[in-house]
């Protein structure tokens, strides 16, 4: 089973078991991923045309859970947005800012790569191996661009939650010697948390 230390993922693991789903007399305990099934009720009617099957189980994001939308763009500072008061107009990302929430103690490293891997984690990226971008991995830990199985992202912790995840775009997580279609694809953005990805896997178009 999947479980993380990290602050970030423990309090939204920590909002979302806050918002539990009933099944019968049980509900579901969203603090461990994935969710474990309950156990069914014991049937004891012998004549099966009587017999009724209990609720199919199924993992739902909470009701009134909210959307989340990450948006990450390269090459641009904290203040030059205008939805911070920087001068560069951007009336959608001033919409998104004014209906949900602005973080202003994010901390980049200054390249694409660690910066991705640390915001969709919310770990440290060199506990996440991305020292680096992942074209420059070594085999000196904390840089070897191989995201260790004992962190879980962000959008991983979502869909096993319930909701339905995508990426777009740059994704730029995957080592070089990953990215053929012969895999391996454990860091691909599909086994990463994702349903559904429209984009490159590398830096590069």
């Amino acid at each position: 089973m999947l479980k993380t230390h990290a602050p970030l993922l423990l309090g939204l693991t920590g909002v979302l078991s806050l918002l539990p789903l009933s099944l019968g007399a049980q509900q579901i305990n969203r603090t461990i991923l994935p969710v474990p099934e309950p156990q069914p009720p014991t049937i004891t009617e012998l004549d099966a045309r009587n017999a009724k099957a209990p609720p199919r189980f199924e993992v739902k994001a909470p009701k009134g859970a909210p959307n989340v939308v990450v948006v990450l763009l390269d090459d641009i500072g904290f203040g030059q947005s205008s939805a911070f008061g920087g001068p560069c107009k951007m009336q959608t990302a001033e919409k998104l800012a004014a209906a949900g929430l602005r973080y202003n103690d994010f901390h980049t490293t200054a390249l694409c790569s660690p910066t991705r891997t640390a915001l969709l984690t919310g770990r440290n990226h060199h506990v996440n191996n991305a020292g680096a971008i992942m074209e420059l991995a070594t085999a000196f830990p904390g840089n070897t661009g191989i995201r260790p199985q004992s962190v879980a992202p962000v959008a991983e912790m979502l869909r096993l939650n319930g909701y339905s995840t995508a990426a777009f775009g740059k994704y730029h997580e995957t080592p070089p010697w990953e990215v053929s279609v012969s895999g391996p694809l454990d860091r691909w953005p599909t086994h990463s948390g994702f349903d559904k990805f429209y984009g490159f896997i590398g830096g590069e178009t």
